[in-house]
């Protein structure tokens, strides 16, 4: 498969994260949820690592570690805003707002990663933020 089909699967499965999440919260602490979450995702990846191989874990270079701690920990942050927000709000109107990280990924990738952002991706962006923004609104 190539990365659109890869995607798709994954859009696919972070709308039913939303829902499924939405659903588990409901009358429990959104920490306490986020960690159970979290738990469940972090013995399901390492059983698919054994599944498939373990790769000499060793032979990472530390550049790649120190990106990927730092990438944990933003992750780590995201969910636990992500599902305090659904505790606090409808699922309907969190998960636009969520997804206003496509937005910020292209801005970052022109600033950080030196991606171009040419004038239809730049169209994009202003679609997508102003669809979250309509999405979310009461």
């Amino acid at each position: 498969m190539n990365w659109l089909m890869w995607a798709l699967l994954s859009a696919a499965f972070a709308a039913m994260t939303a829902i499924l999440a939405k659903l588990g919260v409901a009358g429990i602490d959104p920490n306490l949820a986020t960690a159970i979450r979290t738990s469940v995702v972090v013995a399901f990846t390492w059983l698919i690592v054994a599944v498939n191989g373990v790769p000499a874990i060793r032979a990472i270079p530390g550049r790649s570690w120190v990106w990927l701690v730092l990438s944990g920990i933003a992750t780590g942050l995201s969910w636990l805003c992500y599902f305090r927000a659904l505790s606090l709000g409808q699922a309907s109107q969190v998960a636009p707002i969520d997804k206003l990280s496509v937005v910020l990924v292209v801005v970052f990738a022109a600033l950080f990663l030196g991606e171009r952002i040419t004038v239809a991706r730049a169209a994009g962006v202003l679609l997508m933020a102003a669809g979250a923004i309509v999405l979310a609104s009461k």
